[in-house]
């Protein structure tokens, strides 16, 4: 019975079908293996993209550049506040003349609307460089202009206390599994929230000055830039949900350096003796 299976298979194979000679399939195109596949890039659409970092030493090169640039920034800034502070002549010199004050803070809201808003100047070099160091002097000029109404033990309690909050959120921010970059509308709201209360303490304060109401909105503006200091460490980590371009270590370190004086500032606020 066997033998007759093998004759019937004999016969089918035979004739036409054995004369088909078997041909293997084409290899495709270019065009047709690519097609639904789209390389990652970075663009000015998705800076804030979800976590496509499959390198490991590219975001470590990212983090060593910004935190080299920033602790440029913070040096800087640091020699400037000290300067204003301990230095009588040049501390009178800055009082008695505002414009100056005015004039930075023009240059500091121009440079940084061309960093936060273009693309090209924060990503070419060396004008990059060029607009931060421009932002980073103007901003240290005023932060150094506010220290240097206060008392000068205020100015040192306070310097500590912002570096070890930086210090204390930066180690939580690369630690923790929380996902601090996931919570982007608990900041909107909170952002809202300020900027409400900002508008009705300049309504009032000048008719009366309220010392206990200007306490806790600084207060409630360091909590919020000490969130805003963990939500943009975890966007340059690349380990969470959301995550930055490496592209963009001018705009990271903007946005750190930014954080860390606004928080400098509301603690210098809130603890602060004036002098007399």
């Amino acid at each position: 019975m066997t033998q007759g299976k093998l004759s019937l298979a004999n016969k089918s194979t035979d004739g036409s079908s054995c004369e088909q000679a078997i041909v293997a399939p084409s290899p495709p195109t270019y065009e047709e293996a690519t097609v639904g596949i789209s390389a990652p890039c970075y663009n000015d659409v998705e800076m804030l993209t979800e976590f496509t970092w499959d390198d490991h030493n590219i975001r470590r090169i990212f983090i060593r550049k910004v935190y080299t640039i920033l602790l440029i920034q913070l040096l800087v800034t640091l020699a400037i506040v000290a300067l204003f502070t301990f230095c009588d002549p040049v501390k009178e010199y800055i009082q008695t003349n505002p414009g100056w004050y005015w004039a930075s803070y023009a240059v500091f809201f121009v440079t940084y609307l061309i960093l936060s808003c273009c693309s090209a100047p924060r990503r070419q070099f060396p004008w990059n460089l060029i607009l931060l160091s421009i932002f980073t002097l103007s901003l240290a000029y005023m932060t150094g202009m506010l220290s240097s109404f206060y008392n000068t033990k205020s100015v040192v309690m306070c310097l500590g206390i912002t570096a070890s909050v930086c210090l204390l959120v930066t180690v939580f921010s690369f630690q923790t599994k929380i996902d601090v970059t996931s919570y982007q509308g608990v900041l909107f709201v909170f952002c809202m929230v300020m900027f409400i209360s900002g508008l009705l303490l300049a309504i009032v304060l000048p008719f009366q000055y309220v010392p206990w109401l200007d306490s806790i909105y600084a207060a409630l503006g360091a909590i919020l830039f000490t969130m805003f200091l963990a939500f943009d460490t975890q966007l340059l980590m690349g380990n969470k949900r959301y995550t930055m371009s490496p592209e963009e270590y001018i705009f990271a370190t903007l946005n750190i350096y930014l954080d860390i004086v606004y928080i400098f500032s509301f603690f210098l606020q809130i603890a602060g003796t004036k002098r007399e």
